[in-house]
């Protein structure tokens, strides 16, 4: 790194580590690293301080991480309301919902992921060009029939070019008051698109799916799980689109306006959800119906605002680059199948042991993922942040920031492992009355509550390896991880039964985090930069 302004050669030979403040306004360190595992402990003394990198950390943090948890808290309501109805519907509904968020997941999580770096980088870019126009016409200097250009990669990805960010010509936006970001209108093309196509292969494969996750035609379990995922399979397309719109915002370091929509959709479905169930009496038909209904609320209420932030319409065709999402995507495809079908196997062997140990495992599912995404909150600050610092070349923040949200993670996961511990041990009859139901979810109990730390580091890590867009090594390192964890589950379960499943899942976000931390520890790919 480059010494600061004013800093004599002799006063830098004579420091072991001299800091300096960057035009960010975070302090400079000078001295090469051969390693990143000092940004674990790097000015952890400032960890509670509300400086002004703290202080934008915590404004995406915080409305991310009550956006990213209002989802999953609706899905525990929606799972305490299911279960007046017996052991057997919540079972049923677990299965239904596995299914559904594996399918989700390996379409929405490569798209919403791309999407947040990509609007970051390119929002970064013009912000650069525009300021350096001032005292321009931006109408002359950027006009609405402006072509793009790809601007070329700056880190290990570069061999595949998914890094590459495309802004149209002169500075690439429109004059007024709203922009054309390319990667806008890609994402939202792309995920009505992938959100169609979801739910036709749900409706037309819900039996041969189900069948496969163990619930067959003579199960107890299967006509109310398939009555669900059918139903809830039509609100895919609102989910896609949805999502796509919150890696829009995520981009811009937007959070409250996803958070707004989310709580508002989310509180419809709670109020319709015993309406539909117990007024209608519709049963877990009318969960799924409630919660689709909530999700098309969402997704009309970001696209009403997104409309009045930038244009949405391209000027050409040429100026969607679907290229980049498809090579980066993936990349992130392969990582995603390797995340989900960890857990939708977890779910699929609880439910070999029973609509019991099925009910049981639902309710704890549910739990150990709303409380680990609040974590998800931080991974979409470090992804913002880190995304716009490498646009900008800014390594002196990248490395602040990342210390900084890696130290708040740790802080959360303890956090939550007191009030899952404390809380849980007394609510579990807040799921469900059934006494063998919730003996099997206070064996639960310790795993839910003890791995929150890991769980948290590696939520976070998620965000940072994206925002560094280091997309190759998340995938490769993923698959990995989830060729060592399938078997462990598998071998687990037969033996342990439900503690097994739960051994399994510890050992797989353990050595998840591990893979995450080695890459930035090694100073790796895009971290090569601590070296010099």
């Amino acid at each position: 790194m480059e010494a600061a302004p004013g800093e004599s050669d002799k006063g830098r030979a004579g420091s072991a580590d001299v800091s300096s403040m960057t035009s960010s306004g975070v302090e400079r360190r000078e001295k090469p690293r051969k390693t990143g595992f000092y940004i674990f402990f790097l000015d952890i003394r400032r960890v509670f301080r509300l400086d002004e990198l703290g202080q934008e950390i915590l404004r995406i943090a915080v409305p991310a991480a009550l956006a990213l948890a209002a989802d999953p808290l609706a899905s525990l309501v929606d799972t305490a309301f299911i279960g007046r109805l017996g052991s057997v519907e919540i079972a049923a509904v677990g299965v239904s919902i596995a299914i559904f968020n594996q399918v989700s997941k390996i379409c929405i999580y490569p798209l919403v992921s791309v999407t947040t770096s990509f609007v970051a980088e390119e929002d970064a870019i013009m912000s650069t060009c525009v300021e350096e126009v001032k005292g321009e016409d931006l109408e002359k200097a950027c006009p609405a029939n402006a072509e793009t250009e790809e601007l070329p990669p700056c880190d290990d990805s570069e061999k595949i070019g998914c890094t590459a960010s495309f802004v149209p010509k002169f500075c690439g936006g429109f004059g007024g008051n709203r922009r054309y970001i390319p990667s806008v209108s890609s994402a939202l093309i792309v995920g009505g698109v992938v959100g169609l196509l979801q739910a036709v292969f749900l409706i037309f494969a819900a039996k041969f799916v189900l069948r496969i996750m163990g619930v067959n035609s003579e199960s107890p379990m299967h006509a109310p799980a398939l009555r669900y995922l059918t139903l809830r399979s039509l609100g895919a397309p609102a989910v896609l689109l949805s999502l796509a719109m919150q890696g829009v915002f995520r981009g811009f370091k937007d959070t409250k306006t996803p958070l707004y929509a989310t709580v508002v959709g989310d509180v419809s479905n709670i109020i319709l959800d015993p309406v539909l169930m117990f007024v209608f009496h519709m049963g877990v038909s009318g969960a799924a119906i409630a919660h689709v209904i909530s999700q098309y609320l969402i997704t009309l209420i970001l696209l009403c605002r997104l409309v009045l932030k930038v244009d949405i319409v391209p000027p050409s065709i040429k100026a969607l680059k679907f290229r980049r999402f498809l090579r980066c995507g993936f990349l992130l495809l392969a990582r995603v199948i390797a995340v989900t079908f960890c857990v939708t196997l977890a779910a699929s062997l609880a439910a070999h042991h029973g609509p019991t140990s099925m009910a049981a495992f639902q309710v704890c599912l549910q739990l150990w993922l709303a409380t680990s995404l609040l974590a998800d909150g931080l991974a979409v600050a470090g992804q913002a942040i880190l995304a716009t610092s490498f646009a900008k070349g800014d390594h002196d923040k990248v490395v602040v920031a990342t210390a900084r949200v890696l130290q708040y993670s740790i802080l959360l996961g303890i956090g939550l492992t007191v009030t899952l511990g404390v809380g849980v041990q007394f609510g579990s009859g807040i799921f469900t009355k059934d006494m063998n139901v919730q003996r099997i979810i206070h064996k639960g109990l310790p795993f839910v509550a003890g791995t929150q730390t890991i769980n948290s580091l590696a939520f976070v890590f998620d965000g940072i390896n994206f925002g560094a867009s280091d997309y190759t090594y998340s995938a490769y390192s993923m698959v990995v991880v989830a060729s060592i964890s399938i078997p462990c589950l598998i071998y687990l379960s037969s033996t342990h039964g439900f503690i097994g499943i739960w051994i399994a899942l510890t050992i797989y976000m353990s050595i998840r985090t591990f893979a995450s931390a080695w890459r930035m520890g090694a100073a790796r790919g895009p971290w090569t930069f601590l070296w010099k």
